[in-house]
């Protein structure tokens, strides 16, 4: 991967320190790997591809259509994954949060209890099919208070990639929870997405310095293949008479 966009945000003693001390190859990921969708819902890209500010006439929280270009490049990445076996949860916020955790006072939405609730399903280009968990989360990170762990654990999953949104909150509090219980962490670059884009780059910027490997979906396309490879091909016993 040739794409390093938060490049253009680094000042020239950043890119000083990046070059004495940066990260300098991938740590590599593992041989049992799992991929986790996060928040890839409706109310993040609202129902029609719109521009970001006009998307957000409707949908306040859209990630316009970056989040749109996202989920299409991981609607790719979910192909291969699915074609190789390789294990698929979907995360996503609860529909009746007691507190929400963002800490800034909002409007009042005058968005109805229909739209409200069509806003929190998983969109079509990603969603889940029979066999692939969905979990629900009243946090950030996807790991905290949920059963996420403990699946991947039971399944002996030892490296995580993720997708979703967005790049600075629930991307990045997931990433460092799944470093601090010590998965290898991945993170697809054309699969992330936010609202600002100095946000999206910084903290990709940070989780590959840090916690993880930012990785193109070529690069993780090609990673979820040769594991699929990799897989003994079950032996079938035709019995005759």
């Amino acid at each position: 991967m040739t794409s390093r966009g938060w490049e253009r945000f680094l000042s020239e003693r950043d890119k000083e320190h990046d070059q004495q001390r940066g990260k300098q190859e991938l740590a590599g990921f593992g041989e049992k790997p799992a991929l986790v969708l996060i928040d890839m819902y409706y109310s993040v890209l609202g129902l029609e591809r719109q521009e970001i500010f006009e998307s957000m006439k409707t949908w306040p929280g859209s990630t316009g259509l970056e989040g749109w270009e996202a989920v299409d490049r991981t609607a790719e990445l979910l192909a291969v994954a699915r074609d190789n076996q390789i294990p698929v949860f979907h995360v996503k916020g609860m529909d009746n949060l007691i507190k929400p955790w963002i800490h800034r006072k909002r409007q009042p939405s005058a968005m109805s209890s229909e739209m409200k609730k069509k806003g929190m399903e998983i969109v079509d280009e990603v969603k889940p099919i029979p066999g692939e968990i969905v979990i629900e989360k009243s946090a950030p990170s996807c790991f905290q208070g949920t059963p996420l762990s403990f699946q991947l654990v039971s399944l002996g999953i030892d490296t995580v990639i993720v997708c979703g949104e967005t790049t600075s909150g629930c991307i990045r509090a997931s990433v460092v929870d799944g470093a601090t219980q010590r998965f290898k962490m991945g993170v697809v670059e054309e699969g992330v997405f936010d609202r600002t884009e100095a946000s999206h780059w910084m903290n990709l910027y940070d989780m590959h310095q840090k916690y993880a490997d930012v990785v193109g979906v070529e690069y993780a396309k090609q990673y979820f293949q040769k594991i699929g490879a990799a897989k003994p091909v079950p032996s079938i016993t035709i019995s005759g008479r």
